[in-house]
């Protein structure tokens, strides 16, 4: 969710730009089932222009239909959708509506959290009626100590302390990474599909056969280093990394260069007996190297999806990388028992009492 909440502050930042008035609508509760869970987001200007998602496009039409009554009075509500009666999923959403009004001090110190891949919470207070309440609304906090409120208006003490309300806490975690080591075709196939999943890709590229940027036009960021000088700043459990040069000594030499790296997943193209080779390879020049790293190892990479084309072999990366940070066990969903998403940390909720 962070990469959405990214591109929610880079579409307000232009807005404010225009002086275009925003609301966000959050997602704090669900009873039942849902298309996605608690703490998604989604900002509404003014002029009528959205930028996220509450749902599968289901219910968008009357978050904004109700934010209109928070951009006349700029007083936060909770909206209740009850799909049973109208999409039969048979849930209920509690959506926090609230004014969307940070300033520039504030916007450049959200994207330097973003940048520096420090974790951060959003916490959501807010009450299950379908009433206006002043006091509602939501508070970005960082590492630093540092918070502020989505509303220049908002009393966080006031909001926290003096009122009984519920509250839906959430951790972000920093944008997810693929680090693709490689420049040939099926890499540029993996690029443009992990970049759709909202990932931030990096490329790395050998300074004798260097590439330009334009040449992978979804990835953020491009690198020319060979294996001997690789430096990847904030390696960390939102990291991938896959190895694809297509090139058994280059791809060793690569593979002992992130030996100190601590990513959650390190990918390897090519049948079962390369990926063996490399290992042994591998361990015999480093027979200390650390399990935790022999474990992020996957090769193949991808999962037994039957894939054949650059375009197929890069979906089944990108799910088997998915498995692997989600910590699943790929399965149909038809036979998942239980709810889609049971995660018990999904939700956090707390009530404030009044100290009066």
């Amino acid at each position: 969710m962070t990469h959405e909440f990214k591109e929610i502050i880079e579409s307000y930042t232009i807005a404010r730009q225009q002086a275009i008035p925003a609301v966000m609508a959050t997602v704090v509760d669900v009873e039942g089932s849902s298309y996605r869970r608690p703490g998604v987001g989604m900002l509404i200007l003014k002029n009528g222009v959205s930028k996220g998602a509450v749902s599968g496009g289901c219910v968008e039409k009357e978050v904004f239909r109700q934010a209109q009554s928070v951009f006349k009075t700029g007083i936060p509500k909770i909206m209740t959708y009850d799909g049973k009666y109208r999409l039969g999923c048979e849930g209920v959403l509690y959506i926090l509506i609230e004014t969307f009004d940070i300033e520039q001090e504030v916007i450049t110190v959200i994207q330097q959290q973003l940048a520096s891949r420090i974790p951060f919470e959003i916490t959501s207070f807010y009450h299950k009626t379908e009433q206006s309440i002043t006091e509602m609304g939501s508070v970005v906090r960082f590492k630093t100590g540092q918070e502020f409120s989505f509303s220049n208006t908002l009393d966080v003490a006031v909001m926290s302390y003096k009122t009984r309300l519920e509250s839906f806490q959430r951790e972000m975690q920093p944008c997810f990474r693929l680090v693709i080591i490689g420049t040939e075709h099926d890499a540029v196939q993996l690029c443009l599909l992990a970049s759709a999943t909202g990932w931030e890709i990096e490329i790395i590229s050998s300074p004798k056969n260097p590439k330009i940027l334009e040449e992978f036009p979804e990835a953020n960021k491009m690198y020319h280093s060979a294996p001997e000088d690789l430096h990847i700043n904030h390696v960390d459990q939102q990291t991938a990394i896959v190895l694809m040069t297509h090139n058994f000594a280059k791809d060793l030499l690569y593979l002992q260069a992130l030996r100190d790296y601590k990513p959650v997943y390190i990918g390897l193209l090519g049948p079962a007996r390369r990926r063996e080779k490399l290992l042994s390879a591998f361990i015999e020049y480093y027979p200390e190297a650390r399990d935790e790293f022999l474990d992020a190892i996957h090769g193949p990479a991808g999962l037994n999806l039957g894939a054949e084309t650059p375009q197929e072999i890069a979906i089944a990366i990108i799910a088997e990388i998915l498995s692997v940070c989600r910590n699943q066990t790929p399965i149909p969903l038809q036979e998942k028992e239980g709810a889609i998403h049971d995660d018990p940390k999904r939700k956090n909720s707390n009530v404030f009492s009044s100290k009066i």
